[in-house]
């Protein structure tokens, strides 16, 4: 007599490249909108760089000319932001308007599937963010050091961090007004985690509260890569944003399954 062997389960999320392949096929003329999204940063960094860092001069205590001080934390913003687009806006526009996944999901893909796709294709808009940015940033010769090359997996983490937090958060959205809290938090996230100055200028008080800030993290790995300085930052850096990423996938796939029909 024979048993049937059961069948092997399936990893959660292993179609996911399928649902990545077809934002591919779907956005191949559309990467120009790319070049808009950078056009902020490097507007920044010139007017702010450039301009205020005529003044400054370096970064007080060290000697980091300080346009390429600022350059990493405009780095680590462009791969955050463009990271958060995609997991928020696009597929809350996905979920609630066009109702895309409802036909996804009658095809062999899972909600994980989906979430992991979804977060794959933001750490992908984050990569190539990051690399318009850094050749940019050779343009303008603020890079000194070949180090500065692991800018770009490092805003492959970045990317993974807050794309997971972005799914998480789009659960939670009910219309496009609440849209209104996610600016609340970022905008003054980007201005005060240590984008354009260090963290000794706070007082001490707020320090621990500013190195909690996801972006500030984002913006010791990727200032730590491009000045070629690997101290402890880095690696909690590394920890952090994979732990924040993992943690908030897991919690969006849990929350979808529940909005999304199976």
């Amino acid at each position: 007599m024979t048993t049937a062997t059961p069948a092997r389960r399936r990893r959660p999320g292993a179609r996911a490249p399928l649902l990545l392949e077809r934002h591919l096929l779907v956005n191949t003329r559309t990467w120009v909108n790319l070049a808009f999204e950078l056009f902020e940063p490097l507007l920044y960094l010139l007017a702010i760089g450039f301009g205020l860092g005529a003044v400054i001069g370096s970064v007080a205590g060290s000697d980091v000319p300080y346009p390429a001080y600022v350059a990493p934390g405009l780095l680590a913003a462009a791969a955050m932001n463009g990271a958060v687009g995609e997991t928020t806006f696009r597929v809350f526009l996905r979920i609630k308007h066009e109702r895309f996944y409802e036909s996804v999901l009658v095809t062999p893909l899972s909600v994980a599937d989906v979430a992991v796709g979804e977060v794959g294709w933001a750490v992908l808009r984050a990569v190539v963010a990051a690399t318009g940015f850094l050749a940019a940033s050779a343009v303008l010769g603020l890079l000194h050091s070949a180090w500065a090359l692991l800018a770009v997996p490092a805003a492959a983490l970045i990317g993974f961090a807050f794309g997971g937090a972005g799914m998480l958060v789009t659960t939670f959205l009910r219309n496009w007004q609440d849209f209104q809290y996610i600016q609340l938090v970022m905008l003054p996230m980007f201005m005060f985690a240590t984008t354009f100055y260090p963290l000794s200028v706070y007082p001490a008080a707020l320090r621990p509260l500013i190195a909690c800030l996801p972006l500030y993290q984002a913006i010791e790995l990727v200032r730590g890569v491009a000045l070629g300085t690997f101290g402890q930052g880095v690696l909690i850096a590394v920890v952090y944003l994979g732990l924040l990423g993992a943690a908030a996938l897991y919690l969006a796939v849990g929350r979808l399954r529940g909005q999304l029909r199976p």
